[in-house]
């Protein structure tokens, strides 16, 4: 099998049957708490209720006004600790797919033709969205329906942001996303792409030219490193292997990891990612390297789960200390130090200890570091106050900046976060936005 097949489209999700199916379970709760467990407000409890009465366009239509990127969070979203973990149901059997409804819903849409907005009327204002990731695209398209004229810039090839270049194919795959946004340009928001707006600078610019607001959305494309100096061939951080593979260089990458051992450093959903990738490029072994236990790992339950079932080693209680190079600097070794959990740092979690004596090195040939992300070069603190890690500050209610006209959200105000957590920042800021053009 290619490599283009082991990367191949993801697979399908609920057909009609099974939906209308999965929705007659619903209880059909008065005040549904599954909607109060939606970060964006996208209603699950309206759309299945009108799934039940066979009311589908109107079922979709509830989906599309709440969020522009339905489809994209009917996938990619944990609803089983977010809407699904208050489905009512859950007290008397499980609860309710509500993920795999609301995509089935959304792609029946595509595939019926139906047209997710009307048409707005035009207004003359103009609002710069920078960054095209979840954030940006929520923002543009509430903007868009109300007849602003939006234009995206997006720094990279492709508009998407983390689920264009941060996500494997076999999760969320190109199609998908041509289809979500679509519906955007139907909307007549304007991407200009391998366009990027340098910092505070090129910001200013852009309100300046004639923009009468500007959405700051362009998420942590910059990764946190091991402190090791120098660079080793052969290590990769999290943002440069996964986009790698969406713009598929697979033999660059596997000329490393086929019948070889591949180690991934993190305990994260992108970590997990990375290792189940790396299986897919026919690594020979995979190693996750997690500096805590099994129980502090960061990524859902099920995704540990699938990990464990598709052969990942788990290496816990293990941190990385550096790495081990032949004369051309080709990595040959991950050095690692075993751990202890001590008492409990700033996040809550016990915090790993290095046991002294106790260091060992692991034989590897490609190591993917994915352990967290952060603000890229661009410098944004020439115009709205950041915090100490470099994230931009701007208030819950409205996404409003310490700059008259700046708005921010996603990533770079939250720190690494969901998918339906930068839509509601999006939505969010749009509001506020139309508020402020009044």
């Amino acid at each position: 099998m290619s490599y283009a097949d082991q990367f191949k489209r993801m697979e399908k999700g609920f057909d009609f049957a099974q939906a209308v199916a999965e929705a007659d379970r619903c209880l059909v709760c008065h005040d549904a708490p599954c909607s109060k467990g939606c970060p964006a407000e996208t209603d699950p409890g309206t759309f299945i209720r009108k799934l039940r009465l066979r009311n589908v366009t109107g079922a979709i239509r509830t989906i599309k006004e709440n969020n522009a990127l339905g489809g994209a969070c009917g996938v990619l979203c944990p609803t089983a600790r977010l809407c699904e973990k208050e489905c009512s149901a859950t007290g008397i059997g499980r609860p309710i797919e509500i993920g795999r409804i609301q995509r089935f819903l959304i792609e029946h849409g595509w595939s019926t033709g139906f047209k997710a907005y009307a048409t707005p009327s035009p207004r003359p204002e103009k609002v710069a969205v920078v960054g095209s990731g979840p954030a940006g695209l929520s923002c543009a398209t509430e903007l868009a329906r109300q007849g602003v004229q939006v234009t995206v810039f997006e720094e990279r090839s492709e508009p998407g942001g983390i689920i264009r270049y941060g996500v494997p194919a076999y999760r969320f795959d190109k199609a998908f996303l041509k289809n979500e946004l679509q519906d955007l340009k139907d909307l007549g928001v304007k991407f200009k792409c391998n366009t990027r707006v340098e910092g505070a600078e090129g910001a200013q610019r852009l309100l300046d030219s004639g923009f009468r607001a500007v959405f700051l959305a362009p998420g942590l494309w910059g990764a946190e490193r091991l402190p090791v100096k120098g660079n080793t061939k052969g290590v990769y951080t999290s943002v440069e292997f996964l986009a790698m593979l969406r713009e598929e260089r697979f033999e660059e990458l596997a000329k490393h990891a086929k019948d070889k051992a591949v180690a991934v450093i993190g305990g994260g959903s992108v970590a997990l990612d990375c290792a189940e990738s790396a299986l897919k490029l026919g690594a020979r072994d995979v190693h996750l390297v997690y500096r805590r236990s099994y129980a502090q790992m960061p990524a859902e339950q099920e995704e540990r789960q699938a990990a464990l079932a598709l052969g990942v080693h788990f290496l816990l209680l293990n941190q990385p200390t550096g790495y081990l190079t032949d004369g051309s600097g080709r990595l040959k070794g991950l050095r690692l130090v075993r751990t202890r959990l001590g008492e409990p740092d700033a996040s809550g979690r016990r915090k790993p200890v290095e046991i002294k004596g106790s260091g060992w090195t692991l034989e590897l040939s490609l190591v993917v570091e994915a352990i967290g992300n952060r603000p890229d070069e661009a410098d944004w603190a020439g115009l709205v106050k950041l915090d100490g890690r470099g994230l931009v500050l701007a208030g819950g209610k409205n996404r409003k900046t310490s700059a008259r006209k700046v708005f921010a959200g996603g990533d770079i105000v939250r720190g690494p976060a969901l998918v339906v957590e930068a839509v509601q920042d999006g939505k969010l800021a749009a509001r506020a936005i139309l508020g402020s053009l009044k």
